[in-house]
């Protein structure tokens, strides 16, 4: 966010938390959690600004009406205003507008119990432009989906800058911060400088493992991060299943040594940070994949990592997983098959966190579609449990272990000894020091 001008004036951060998202007992959005992390945040770097400032924080608030004189408030603010919405999106019962859930919304309530999004435009469209920005991290339950699928956006005001995303309903969140947000605060404290709320955005994108499908805005056409880390390699150490090889990689070597690439470096231009990728084609008229099959950039993307080029890799690979996405949708197989490259990348460059909730989500979402011997899911639970032993964070590692379990004991045909290790492994990393 920028402050135009000379002139420095006061500024605001509002912090809304709506309804939990859950779905069939599962979290998807504990938007509580949330804000008690940002309020660990230190406002200069919500803002991106050292003026005086004031923080609201609307947690549990179930009046519409309440809300809406809270939101006007911080319009009003004369400096620079961050506007961050955390819960569940739902439908009125027609199924033709959007509205953020509070505490008591129902669907047969929705119009009279929750913030109608719309709102979030109507009230700050007043606002000088540079001074706003919206970050929202939101589920929506299944009514919603099809909808946010139609729109396939969720704007909030043409005076704001709005990031975020939204996951569709049947994925489990964290049954803590959730992961955008997480990462999006992790950005903020380790990045030497305050990146721009665009960068920010972009870096919280690269890194997060956001569930197949999931709608970020800005996606990833928009965006794109100049040259960033994962993360420091992680030492390489088996642990517990020593005399099981390492899982195949994902993504195939080039056909021949001094081949051709599949796809050549592209230039981005304009306002978009000039970045060495090669982006997906624009779907053309009755071509489902226009250049796909011509131009496979899978041996170029493999090239890139074996070179050390890993977040150039990483970000190629999420731009044809966005493609996929756009016209095959999140639960294709292709689709899939993108989010298992993405993970064997995220283990070539040692983010080993990463490379676990990819390959976990990866197998979820394969479990849906095919039977529970099915090649392709016992070797995603294959990847994911060796990834996961290769994890040396306690903490990561022990919030990674319950969702990795799960996935193994779905499994029945999975050699017994995954589940074992893994068992035992969460067991000594809840008493290892820290593990409380």
């Amino acid at each position: 966010m920028q402050n135009n001008g000379a002139k420095q004036q006061r500024g605001h951060v509002l912090l809304i938390a709506g309804d939990s998202a859950t779905r069939r007992r599962t979290v998807q959005v504990l938007p509580s959690r949330n804000l008690a992390a940002l309020s660990m945040v230190p406002v200069s770097a919500l803002l991106d600004s050292n003026v005086p400032s004031d923080t609201t924080y609307l947690d549990g608030i179930h009046d519409q009406n309440a809300l809406q004189v809270r939101l006007r408030t911080a319009a009003a603010t004369p400096g620079p205003l961050l506007v961050y919405l955390s819960g569940r999106l739902t439908t009125d019962r027609r199924g033709q507008q959007l509205y953020l859930a509070l505490s008591r919304t129902t669907t047969s309530t929705a119009r009279y119990t929750a913030l109608p999004w719309e709102w979030l435009g109507m009230e700050l469209r007043t606002r000088p432009q540079g001074l706003t920005t919206v970050v929202f991290d939101l589920a929506a339950d299944k009514g919603t989906w099809p909808l946010l699928r139609e729109y396939g956006t969720l704007p909030a005001s043409t005076a704001a800058e709005v990031y975020g995303v939204v996951t569709p309903p049947g994925f489990a969140g964290d049954e803590g911060v959730s992961t955008y947000t997480r990462h999006w605060i992790e950005q903020l404290r380790h990045a030497p400088e305050r990146p721009s709320n665009s960068r920010l955005h972009a870096l919280t994108v690269a890194s997060a493992a956001l569930p197949p499908g999931a709608l970020i805005l800005p996606g990833i056409r928009e965006i794109t991060a100049p040259g960033y880390a994962f993360g420091p390699p992680v030492t390489d150490e088996r642990q517990g299943l020593a005399d099981m090889p390492a899982p195949r990689s994902a993504v195939p070597a080039p056909a021949h040594a001094g081949g051709g690439r599949a796809a050549g470096p592209a230039q981005q231009t304009g306002t978009v940070v000039t970045a060495r990728t090669a982006p997906a084609p624009s779907p053309q008229p009755g071509s489902a994949h226009p250049g796909f099959a011509a131009q496979d950039p899978r041996p170029h993307i493999h090239a890139l990592a074996q070179s050390g080029r890993h977040t150039e890799a990483a970000q190629m690979a999420q731009r044809w997983e966005q493609y996929i996405l756009q016209t095959d949708g999140f639960d294709s197989p292709k689709a899939t098959e993108w989010v298992e490259i993405r993970a064997d990348l995220a283990k070539m460059s040692g983010n080993f966190l990463l490379a676990t909730q990819l390959w976990v989500g990866a197998g979820r979402t394969r479990l849906v579609h095919q039977s529970p011997d099915a090649p392709e899911v016992l070797s995603a639970a294959r990847s994911a449990h060796y990834c996961w032993t290769q994890l040396k964070d306690v903490t990561g590692a022990r919030e990674c272990g319950p969702e990795l379990i799960s996935l193994l004991r779905a499994l029945p045909s999975l050699d017994r000894r995954h589940l074992t290790v893994a068992q035992q492994r969460l067991e000594y990393l809840h008493d290892a020091p820290g593990g409380n």
